[in-house]
């Protein structure tokens, strides 16, 4: 599942459970690129959340965002941990592997 957050919806979708986020702009080449591997995933069990970071500037700031695409990592609404840049869909599931032992 990829859900769209936003500024409003954003605390509400990230306050439970462990959550991967997504920071991209709809510009940016690598994100482009991105979504195909992110797609490949949403008919997984993972909850994927995508923010785009030109609408969302707060959130961009809050989370220290300064490149795109960069996820992170949220357990019950805390940052865990930041993956920077491009991701193929194996090394995304190999970094979340250790968050889920």
């Amino acid at each position: 599942m990829i859900e769209e957050l936003n500024e409003d919806n954003f605390e509400q979708e990230t306050k439970s459970g462990l959550k991967l986020v997504e920071f991209y702009t709809t510009w940016c080449m690598y994100c482009k690129n991105q979504r195909i591997e992110l797609e490949e995933l949403k008919d997984s069990q993972m909850w994927i959340g995508i923010v785009d970071g030109d609408e969302c500037p707060n959130l961009v700031a809050k989370y220290g965002i300064k490149g795109f695409p960069t996820f992170i990592l949220l357990k019950q609404g805390e940052k865990i941990a930041k993956f920077v840049g491009f991701h193929t869909k194996s090394q995304l599931l190999n970094k979340l592997m250790d968050y889920l032992k």
